[in-house]
């Protein structure tokens, strides 16, 4: 399996990102709603849009993404808003292998720390270890954030610029 990364956003990311997100099994309706106007806002507006992607390819078919930018006020952090590997294809390394991309995209922008947020819920135990062993930390907790009993989990991962 050869895996391929590309940057630039095209139109049939639109359909292909919610078969990746929703083969998850993670991420409610209005969630997936969101992955999807993402790239469309890329679509429609270009870099302006601070929104930047990495898709990773298996023969042409984008079978994994990210979606990252700089956040406004800050010198150099920059958001990870998505990471998601379809389903068929979790556990081959493929995500590490995106993530990796993503941060040498990123860096090159100049980023020097990297924010991710996931839920605190049993169910995204496996997202926690995947960040864990990407080397986040866990900055933050903000107790029943999206719920009662849902954290909010606020990981960084430091970029040493010297």
């Amino acid at each position: 399996m050869e895996l391929k990364f590309r940057t630039t956003p095209l139109k049939k990311d639109v359909k292909r990102i919610r078969e990746i997100v929703e083969s998850s099994g993670f991420f409610y309706d209005f969630e997936t709603d969101v992955a999807v106007e993402l790239v469309e806002e890329r679509l429609a507006d270009g870099e302006s849009s601070g929104y930047h992607f990495v898709f990773a390819e298996v023969d042409d078919v984008a079978v994994a993404y990210s979606c990252f930018g700089h956040i406004e006020m800050t010198k150099s952090c920059f958001d990870l808003y998505w990471i998601a590997t379809h389903h068929d294809f979790r556990g081959k390394g493929i995500g590490k292998k995106l993530l990796e991309e993503t941060y040498r995209q990123a860096m090159k922008m100049g980023c020097t720390m990297m924010i991710a947020e996931t839920s605190g819920r049993e169910k995204y135990a496996p997202t926690r270890a995947f960040y864990d062993s990407a080397g986040y930390a866990l900055e933050a907790t903000i107790r029943d954030y999206y719920d009662k009993g849902d954290d909010k989990l606020i990981c960084i991962k430091r970029f040493d610029k010297g």
